[in-house]
């Protein structure tokens, strides 16, 4: 079987990953790894990458895109991450609500925010936790009550990550409360987060990066920013979260070498580190399993071009991508001893501090967006077929 890009898939590799070299900066890495939000870096590199198509690729070009396949798509958020450019729980617009919107917007929503997206104009955020629902978004209790021409919101949302520098909120409310089941009962929005009434405070996660609770109170939404029907939010929200589980695995390939290359160049005990058997069993079992992710994202892309929406191959990409962070991270305290659990503020920590930060990050990655238990939920119902 051959899992070879094309020739023209590789010459298009060998662009993004030129371009990249070029145009990644110092000040863009150092901001994206402090985990606040997008800064003044990271906008103008998003600006840029849109300039070329590369925000949302898979767009049509009436659409701001490039009319790529989804190949290429992962190909560039592949390498974006292997960079470190953009980390991977950002473009939420570009990866999850352009692509739904593709499926079911009306042809304003596409003309309005698909083009501005893919330019690097706006960011879209999440906004689906609640305090009460987290991995059941079934239970989501914010309500959207018609009122004129608007619908009134009133609700509190948590874990919406983005909310502080993007410019509107992907939601998901309540429109009937006395459906007789809870997800028929909710509708998807686009919400500006300007409007009057909402308040974003921050919430600091294990792993140091800044997400949000936000509230909402009596905030006005015009009726042409739903989504599609009403009361069928919820299997809109299936489909895109199939598009935020597809976990490209290029910032663990760049971690992974980069622990591969320190033990090949440290010492210890006279030896390089690489000659220890435990160590070059350790990091062969995470060779392979490196390369077993890279597959299972390209498959994702792959069936994406077959038009075949991924609903448990990118829950297997979640559930093996999180887990293999955990992996990596771990191996590396391990390998690295003592200064391995020094944090990235450390001048004595080594590898700038990533192992430590990959294994707390990984201990929260395996939580948010669908817990693992979830995704082996979704893949054993509807990829195995098995009773619920």
């Amino acid at each position: 079987m051959d899992f070879e890009f094309t020739p023209e898939e590789e010459r298009f590799y060998q662009e993004v990953r030129e371009f990249l070299g070029k145009v990644v900066t110092e000040g863009l890495v150092k901001e994206n790894e402090a985990n606040v939000g997008w800064g003044p870096y990271t906008w103008e590199f998003v600006r840029k990458i849109g300039e070329r198509g590369w925000v949302a690729p898979a767009m049509p070009k009436e659409y701001g895109g490039m009319g790529a396949s989804h190949i290429q798509r992962f190909i560039i958020h592949d390498e974006l991450l292997y960079h470190r450019a953009i980390p991977p729980t950002m473009l939420c617009g570009a990866g999850i609500v352009a692509p739904t919107l593709m499926l079911y917007g009306s042809e304003e929503q596409k003309r309005e925010f698909i083009p501005r997206i893919a330019r690097g104009e706006i960011e879209i955020a999440l906004g689906y936790t609640e305090p009460q629902a987290g991995s059941d978004l079934a239970n989501v209790d914010i309500r959207a009550v018609e009122d004129g021409g608007d619908f009134v919101m009133n609700g509190q949302k948590v874990f919406n990550t983005g909310c502080h520098y993007a410019q509107y909120v992907w939601l998901l409310a309540k429109t009937d409360p006395g459906a007789v089941k809870k997800h028929r009962g909710l509708s998807l929005f686009i919400v500006d987060l300007k409007t009057r009434g909402i308040t974003v405070r921050p919430l600091w996660t294990m792993d140091g990066e800044r997400t949000n609770e936000v509230f909402y109170d009596d905030v006005r939404v015009p009726k042409k920013n739903l989504v599609g029907e009403k009361n069928r939010g919820f299997y809109y929200i299936t489909t895109a979260l199939a598009f935020e589980r597809n976990f490209p695995i290029g910032f663990l390939r760049r971690n992974f070498e980069e622990l591969v290359a320190y033990c090949k160049e440290t010492k210890r005990n006279g030896e390089p580190l690489c000659k220890d058997p435990l160590v070059r069993q350790n990091l062969a079992q995470l060779k392979v399993e490196v390369e077993v992710g890279h597959l299972l994202a390209c498959r994702v892309a792959w069936l994406a071009d077959k038009e075949i929406i991924p609903e448990w191959q990118a829950p297997m990409i979640k559930a093996f991508g999180t887990e293999l962070m955990h992996r990596i991270g771990n191996a590396g305290i391990q390998i690295l001893g003592l200064y391995g659990q020094l944090s990235r503020d450390s001048k004595w920590a080594p590898l700038k501090g990533r192992m430590e930060y990959l294994y707390r990050h990984a201990s929260r990655r395996m939580i948010s967006a669908g817990t693992n238990d979830i995704m082996r939920n979704v893949i054993a119902t509807r990829g195995l077929g098995l009773p619920r």
